[in-house]
C-alpha cells in the first residue's frame, strides 16, 4: 500500500467512524435530557462526515488520471476495494466506541450548558482535564448489552434495511462515480458529477424514513413510553445496519460505477 492509498483509507475511515459515533449523542441526549443540545451535536458530525466525503475526490481523481495513462485498471479496482473494506473496519470499530461516545458527548452537553461556547469546549479536549476525561470515559460494550441485541429492537427491519441502502449509497456513491470515469474516460467529468445525485438519494431516504423514526422514539424515551434500554438497542441494530450497508457497497461498487459510466454518456 502507497503513501496516497492510505492517505485516502485513512480518510474513509474517519468519515465513517464520525459518523458511527454521532449515534452516541442521541443516547447522550435521552440520558441528560439535553435533547436539543444532543441534536445539535449530533448534526455537527454527521454534517462533517458526510462534507468530508468532498475531500476524498482529489486524490481519487489523481489516482484514476495515473491510471488511464498506465492500463492498471484491475490494481485499480483493488485500490478502491481496499478503501471501502476501510469504510466497514471504522464503522465496526465505531459500535464498540458507542459506549465511549456516549459518555464524552453528556460531558460536553454538561460542559457546553455551563459555558455557552463551541469554541471553549472543543479547546477543552485539549487541555489535561479534558484528557483525563477522555480516559475516564473509555468504555466498551458488556457482553449483557451484546445479549440483549437479541430482545426487541425498536425499529421494523424496513428502517433498517432503508438504512442499510441509504448507507451503501453514500459509501458507494462518489467512489462509484469516479470510478465509472475510468470505465468511460471520454465523459469522467459527466460521470464524477453523477455522484451528488447518488448522495442525494441516499439523503433523502435518510432525513425522510430513518431520522424522523429516531426523533419520535427520543421523544418517547423523554415522556416514559419507551425505555432507554430499548433505545439504546435501537441505536446498536442502527449501526450494525450501517455496517451492513458499507458491506452491500462492494457488492453495489461495480455494477453502480458500469451504470454510471453508461449514464453518463447518455445524459
Amino acid at each position: 500500500m502507497d503513501v496516497q492509498l492510505l492517505v485516502i483509507c485513512l480518510l474513509t475511515a474517519g468519515i465513517n467512524l464520525i459518523g458511527t459515533l454521532a449515534y452516541g449523542a442521541r443516547i447522550a441526549g435521552v440520558r441528560t435530557r439535553r435533547i436539543a443540545m444532543s441534536f445539535a451535536l449530533f448534526n455537527i458530525l454527521v454534517l462533517v462526515s458526510r462534507t468530508s466525503n468532498s475531500f476524498l475526490g482529489p486524490f481519487l481523481a489523481k489516482r484514476i488520471e495515473v491510471r488511464l495513462g498506465t492500463s492498471g485498471g484491475e490494481a485499480l479496482l483493488f485500490d478502491f476495494r481496499i478503501v471501502l473494506l476501510a469504510a466497514s473496519i471504522a464503522v465496526f470499530v465505531g459500535i464498540l466506541l458507542v459506549p465511549t461516545a456516549q459518555r464524552l458527548f453528556a460531558r460536553a452537553i454538561g460542559y457546553f450548558q455551563e459555558h455557552r461556547s463551541t469554541t471553549r469546549m472543543v479547546l477543552r479536549t485539549a487541555t489535561p482535564g479534558g484528557l483525563r476525561t477522555i480516559r475516564d470515559s473509555i468504555a466498551l460494550p458488556s457482553a449483557d448489552q451484546f445479549r440483549a441485541i437479541g430482545k426487541a429492537r425498536g425499529v421494523g427491519w424496513g428502517v433498517l434495511i432503508a438504512n442499510c441502502l441509504a448507507q451503501a449509497l453514500l459509501t458507494v456513491g462518489v467512489l462509484a462515480s469516479l470510478y465509472a470515469g475510468y470505465l468511460n474516460p471520454d465523459f469522467r467529468v459527466t460521470a464524477s458529477q453523477l455522484s451528488a445525485l447518488i448522495n442525494g438519494v441516499a439523503t433523502i431516504l435518510l432525513f425522510a424514513l430513518i431520522d424522523p423514526q429516531l426523533s419520535v422514539m427520543t421523544d418517547d424515551v423523554v415522556e416514559g413510553r419507551v425505555s432507554e434500554a430499548l433505545f439504546r438497542r435501537t441505536i446498536v441494530w442502527i449501526s450494525f445496519s450501517r455496517l451492513a450497508g458499507t458491506l452491500l457497497a462492494q457488492a453495489m461498487f461495480v455494477p453502480a460505477a458500469t451504470l454510471i459510466a453508461w449514464t453518463a454518456s447518455r445524459v
